[in-house]
């Protein structure tokens, strides 16, 4: 019976267009309960029907100075196709292509001068990690009025294919294979499923993609050493690097939201700068169905202008 009735609410949802809603209400099998991301109170967050929303005041570093602006962290978990590593439509129908992610959509939005950043992250990394030790795809876009750059990542047994395309002519049209390692981009969903598998120690890393882009690296694995480090209420992951480092701060007790984090590099001329965010505003919302004119006072909740 409860099959049945769950069976229709998961019709119901898919058929009221819902475009990018999350997978709501699939619980886990009995042998899955004693699995850190499978357990009632796990559930109870993030299969309800809703995503979490989080905005953040952030102090981006660009062209040797500090710039304020918002960023934002969306987490939801989602069907997605394991063949074509993209969201299901129909995923009642998918079968065993069928496997469930933590999706993290990151935005950025920031002012140079005159003319303005929007910078967009996504990151797929499956819920199972028993079973799906890596994260699937990662994408990343960024705008800005000199153009326009976009990167995807899909792994592909062990390594990750990767398609970037920018304005930039060093840069240009890429089509290549990279070996697969952690990536530093799976990192914001590793903490909210199971921050205690952060691997410490000497690790082999894939750094991320808003810096590689904004700073014109190329794409590889590099040697970094990573700590976890308690204090009061919050855990530190800081992740260093032989020229940067990358701290994430986030809540001891579930569901672990992120409260800040900072990266810092040595700029044009050895000039040290730091990126940073501080959490503001949460709201744990079924965001996609928000759509409408009168649901604009919702960025109010968030204080996004």
């Amino acid at each position: 019976m409860m099959k049945s009735i769950l069976h229709i609410f998961v019709l119901t949802l898919l058929s009221s267009g819902l475009s990018c809603s999350q997978e709501a209400g699939n619980p886990p099998s009995a042998k899955e309960q004693d699995k850190p991301y499978k357990n009632e109170e796990f559930n109870a967050y993030w299969y309800s029907g809703k995503a979490e929303v989080a905005a953040y005041n952030l102090k981006q570093s660009r062209y040797g100075e500090i710039h304020d602006g918002k960023a934002v962290l969306i987490f939801v978990t989602e069907p997605f196709s394991k063949s074509k590593q993209v969201k299901l439509d129909n995923p009642e129908q998918a079968r065993d292509d069928k496997i469930t992610v933590m999706k993290l959509n990151f935005t950025k939005k920031f002012t140079t001068g005159i003319y303005p950043y929007s910078m967009m992250l996504s990151s797929f990394t499956p819920v199972d990690s028993y079973n799906h030790s890596k994260t699937l795809k990662v994408t990343m876009s960024s705008q800005e009025w000199c153009g326009q750059v976009y990167s995807q990542m899909n792994l592909d047994r062990r390594k990750y294919s990767l398609k970037s395309f920018s304005y930039f002519e060093k840069e240009g049209d890429q089509d290549l294979s990279i070996e697969a390692a952690l990536l530093e981009d799976e990192l914001w969903n590793q903490i909210r499923l199971n921050y205690k598998a952060l691997p410490v120690g000497e690790i082999k890393i894939i750094p991320g993609l808003f810096h590689t882009r904004l700073m014109h690296k190329n794409l590889k694995p590099v040697l970094a050493t990573a700590t976890l480090n308690e204090e009061g209420g919050q855990i530190t992951y800081q992740v260093k690097y032989p020229e940067r480092s990358l701290s994430i701060t986030f809540d001891k007790v579930f569901p672990y939201q992120i409260q800040s984090w900072e990266e810092t590099y040595n700029g044009i001329g050895g000039k040290e700068l730091t990126t940073s965010a501080t959490l503001d505003k949460t709201l744990h919302i079924d965001y996609w169905s928000k759509n409408s004119v009168s649901d604009k006072y919702l960025r109010d909740s968030l204080n996004l202008k």
